[in-house]
């Protein structure tokens, strides 16, 4: 067990609760110790609800242990049914309870209870948060879907024409604690809608059961996040024959993309997606030359995987910058990942150390970071410019407003959160450049505070410019006043690669002279 600061994701049971949560009708008994029902916390604090999760916690205490804790759950899923009334329970349990082996989910089976009952194995010490989230979602729907099973597969796309009434489909996967799923949501509903197509279900946001037993009424799936959804769709397809799209539609190319399968799946006469250069901004601003600011950035992608493949595919392809590095915590999604950075010429970061990311950026030299809450943090102590693009999320990052990621407007939306980070580093570099006018004797401050402003302040250096050679070397004067004239998106790499020159030369004080033929060096090596 390796203890940490931070993580990205939380044990599996958590993703259990999301489902459990994101859904009505349906209430979880999680099987876990006093001190394992903190994730009340999680949907009253982040997603800012009015109400706490349909979840009831067995809370045994040490003494218990010495009796009959299986006696304790079956008494506690009473309680639960008989108050709540559930149109389907699940049953589980969290890591510290895992160890006790209760099977709390078997002993829930065997009450007689006169509901669905799901018993959910979820193994906190191999799996993580999003992987206990699909495989409920999965587990739900297929117990809930039994009797579908059996039938027969002769699913066609095109019955709708045959009944003389619109297509309809599912949305799958937006769940609480997703990252801008609510509004995901319903940006494609309105982008379905105006193309005739009707929404038949949404699971789990806001599903109950007898919604999930609907699902075999659409003509075809819409799996908007893979990590909670996938695998549904999947048996979906295998068992009640019910093909599902691809392609998530974040970006205005993978917008369009998404239409065009949408319309293919359900056999609908191809339409007209020029709608995007009337919806979005972000078409008309890529060819105005006001863009060629951001032309050629470089920028560093972290996050789950289906936020960091659309990031890099909307970096690269709509915005012009270069994508320098690409990971996720995801290792679900890592095949996919590693696809698609070798497309970009890199080695995919795989890993769920907040560290190793730190580290990865600061190589990378990125002049712009999207991540999660986590690199926000790591950008920030580097002095560069970050938008939170993926959860885990801070309260900040689930906005009031509609603010979605998908569709026309979630161009929009990533529009304005990429591109004003930078811009407001572009002030960063004047305030840099003219600290020494009389505009900002005061020691005028920018947005990144320490970073800009009349002179440097040595205790608050960004972290990325204490390197372990500038414990070895000693930048004169003259060198640091030099090197602050450099702008401070490229100030560390600069840096960086001068005590390296330094030290392969053999030159312990580096001044103004050192930089420039540091310069040379590198310029002559490109």
């Amino acid at each position: 067990m390796e203890l940490t600061l931070w993580t990205y994701e939380g044990p599996p049971h958590i993703g259990a609760m999301r489902i459990a949560s994101s859904m009505k009708g349906v209430h979880y008994v999680l099987h876990a110790p006093q001190g394992d029902t903190y994730a009340d916390l999680l949907f009253t604090m982040i997603e800012r609800r009015g109400e706490r999760p349909p979840v009831t916690y067995t809370t045994f205490q040490a003494r218990d242990l010495g009796g009959d804790t299986a006696e304790l759950v079956k008494g506690h899923i009473k309680e639960a049914v008989d108050r709540f009334k559930p149109q389907a329970l699940l049953v589980g349990e969290s890591c510290t309870a895992e160890l006790i082996q209760d099977q709390p989910g078997s002993l829930a089976k065997g009450m007689g209870l006169n509901l669905p009952v799901i018993s959910l194995e979820l193994p906190a010490y191999s799996k993580k948060e999003n992987w206990g989230a699909s495989e409920t979602f999965y587990q739900l729907v297929r117990s809930l879907l039994t009797d579908s099973e059996k039938k027969s597969t002769d699913h066609s796309t095109n019955k709708w024409k045959k009944e003389g009434r619109r297509p309809r489909v599912n949305l799958l996967g937006p769940s609480l604690l997703g990252f801008r799923c609510r509004d995901d949501v319903l940006e494609i509903q309105k982008i379905l809608a105006a193309h005739g197509i009707d929404i038949n279900v949404i699971a789990p946001l806001g599903a109950s059961p007898a919604d999930i037993i609907r699902i075999e009424k659409a003509d075809a799936n819409i799996c908007l996040y893979p990590e909670v959804a996938e695998s549904t769709c999947l048996w979906l397809e295998r068992k009640l024959g019910i093909p599902f799209s691809k392609t998530v539609p974040i970006g205005i190319t993978a917008t369009q993309e998404f239409l065009k399968e949408v319309h293919e799946i359900l056999e609908i006469d191809s339409g007209n997606y020029s709608e995007s250069f009337t919806n979005s901004r972000l078409p008309w601003y890529s060819k105005s030359v006001d863009s060629n600011y951001l032309t050629g950035k470089r920028v560093f992608i972290f996050g789950d995987g289906t936020h960091a493949l659309a990031a890099a595919k909307i970096a690269k392809n709509e915005l012009g910058f270069e994508v320098v590095g690409i990971g996720t915590y995801s290792r679900e999604m890592a095949r996919k990942v590693r696809a698609a950075a070798k497309d970009f010429g890199l080695e995919a970061l795989i890993t769920n150390s907040y560290l190793e990311v730190e580290e990865a950026i600061k190589n990378s030299a990125p002049e712009l970071v999207l991540g999660t809450q986590m690199e926000r943090h790591s950008a920030k102590r580097l002095g560069i410019p970050c938008a939170v693009i993926s959860t885990p999320m801070h309260v900040q990052d689930v906005p009031a407003r509609y603010s979605p990621q998908m569709g026309w407007e979630g161009a929009n939306v990533i529009f304005d959160d990429w591109v004003h980070p930078l811009m407001m580093g572009l002030e960063e570099h004047l305030i840099g450049m003219f600290r020494h006018d009389f505009e900002f004797t005061d020691g005028h401050q920018s947005h990144l505070g320490h970073l800009g402003g009349l002179k440097e302040n040595k205790s608050s250096q960004p972290r990325e410019e204490l390197t372990d050679s500038s414990k070895e070397l000693c930048w004169t004067p003259e060198g640091e006043a030099e090197l602050s004239k450099i702008p401070f998106f490229v100030r560390g790499k600069v840096r960086k690669n001068t005590e390296k020159y330094a030290e392969e030369i053999g030159c312990k004080q580096i001044d103004s002279e050192t930089l420039f033929d540091a310069k040379a060096y590198f310029n002559s090596k490109k």
